[in-house]
């Protein structure tokens, strides 16, 4: 018999035996909720972009429960407002003819999906969405770590240098495809990652001089303690003479503004889409794909916006914390850990909708305005807003 959860190992089994199985299982789990999170993010896009158009949306395709007749009454049918509609999306890209022109380099035209689409995935491993702390089971196993996949010591520096790759799939997609288009659009996309990967890097530097750990999990505790960066009113809880926190709110919420934009142009998303602005490249760097391929750089591109929203909900928001002290006795126990997923999801949910928002209101940047307003607007502000929390810091340290 199988022991129940580990609880009762046998001494011939190392130790490390309990953790890779429990770490393969977080994986399993946390990469089709990311799966899911995209096909249900493309489909609020549908429905929020009909809303601002003043247009239906999916809302037909469901579960046909209903439109049985008994008697002289029928059952009126209810198809989930549409929440079926990924399903038949996902069909119809795994099922159209996997097209692959003559004119391209086959081997990168094939390799550029995957490279746009795993950097998301594997960046999402070191994001905290539950308390770190050990919990205890009901039959005794002590869960560690519960909360993150990988709890390492430099969790930021690891997103931004595996988000980074993401740039790759994009411009191998554009120079394999050997047509104008993509390869302009490749272009753009690595000139607009260069010029805000360095604006976003520098936009999280406060953060962690205000903390002082660049474990993403440390991050989270500090705001639990002393009130999320970006709104330290929230903290309840706290004096209102916790000086040092109003203080640097100041500069942390530059950071944040700094970080949002970045997140906008890094993920390629209006305003900020050139290197797919289907008016001048029709499609841009994917252009020349279909079927699975295509859909791949879709998923791709809202992976990275997950991944975006769920770094602002972790540097800024306080992650899984909650705005009153009493959550703190929680985290303990072994039921913590989906109310505090829960409580992350809806935070990401909420940056997700303004992301989706900000595409369906605001128009698309020139190109020189893209450049200008990264290089001598958001980088001069972000190498001022350091100096800014160095002296906040050597004036007022935080509590």
């Amino acid at each position: 018999m199988i022991p129940l959860f580990f609880a009762d190992l046998p001494e011939s089994i190392p130790g490390w035996v309990p953790d890779v199985f429990v770490s393969a299982i977080k994986i399993f789990v946390l990469i089709n909720v990311i799966l899911g999170l995209v096909s249900y993010a493309v489909l609020a896009e549908r429905w929020i972009s009909a809303a601002i158009q003043d247009r239906l949306g999916p809302n037909r395709v469901g579960l046909p429960l209903g439109g049985v007749r008994i008697g002289n009454f029928t059952i009126p049918k209810w198809t989930w407002w549409g929440l079926g509609q990924p399903l038949p999306d996902a069909l119809k890209f795994m099922l159209k003819e996997q097209l692959t022109p003559a004119h391209v380099n086959k081997l990168y035209y094939w390799l550029a999906p995957a490279l746009a689409m795993v950097p998301a995935l594997l960046t999402i491993c070191v994001i905290p969405f539950a308390s770190t702390h050990t919990v205890v089971l009901p039959w005794g196993y002590e869960w560690k770590s519960p909360g993150v996949i990988a709890d390492i010591g430099i969790g930021v520096l690891l997103v931004f240098s595996i988000a980074s790759l993401s740039v790759y799939g994009i411009v191998l997609a554009g120079w394999a495809s050997n047509s104008k288009y993509p390869f302009l659009g490749g272009i753009r996309s690595s000139a607009q990652m260069i010029s805000y990967e360095v604006a976003m890097g520098l936009s999280v530097i406060p953060v962690f001089l205000v903390i002082g750990n660049l474990r993403l999990s440390k991050v989270i505790d500090y705001q639990a303690a002393h009130g999320w960066l970006a709104l330290p009113f929230m903290a309840w809880h706290l004096p209102w003479h916790n000086f040092g926190s109003f203080v640097l709110w100041v500069p942390m919420l530059i950071s944040f503004l700094i970080f949002l934009v970045s997140s906008f142009a890094e993920t390629n998303r209006l305003p900020f889409d050139l290197p797919e602005s289907e008016s001048e490249l029709i499609g841009g760097y994917h252009t020349e794909y279909s079927a699975m391929k295509f859909a791949l750089f879709f998923l791709g591109e809202y992976a990275a916006m997950i991944v975006a929203c769920s770094l602002m909900v972790t540097l800024f928001f306080g992650g899984w914390s909650l705005p009153w002290p009493s959550y703190m006795a929680w985290q303990d126990q072994w039921w913590s850990v989906p109310i505090y997923a829960v409580v992350f999801l809806v935070k990401m949910s909420l940056f997700i909708v303004f992301f989706i928002w900000i595409r369906w209101t605001l128009p698309r940047f020139r190109y020189d305005q893209l450049m200008g307003l990264g290089w001598k607007c958001i980088l001069p502000i972000a190498l001022g807003n350091i100096f800014l929390t160095g002296i906040l810091l050597a004036l007022v340290p935080p509590a």
